[in-house]
């Protein structure tokens, strides 16, 4: 999932270089979104393996 938002942050790079700032604006968005995804998911599975290492361990 960062691989895309890396992606889509290139592309609003790119495209803002160009000049389409409405395309560079909706890339913009999507990398944040995945960026926010990416950083929530990480999170959770952060939490439950330090739990998960507490129970076994």
């Amino acid at each position: 999932m960062i691989k895309w938002a890396i992606i889509f942050f290139v592309i609003s790079l790119i495209a803002g270089v160009f000049g389409f700032t409405n395309v560079a604006a909706g890339a913009r968005g999507i990398a944040k979104i995945l960026f926010f995804i990416a950083l929530a998911i990480f999170l959770i599975v952060l939490v439950f393996g330090v739990m998960l290492g507490m129970l076994l361990f």
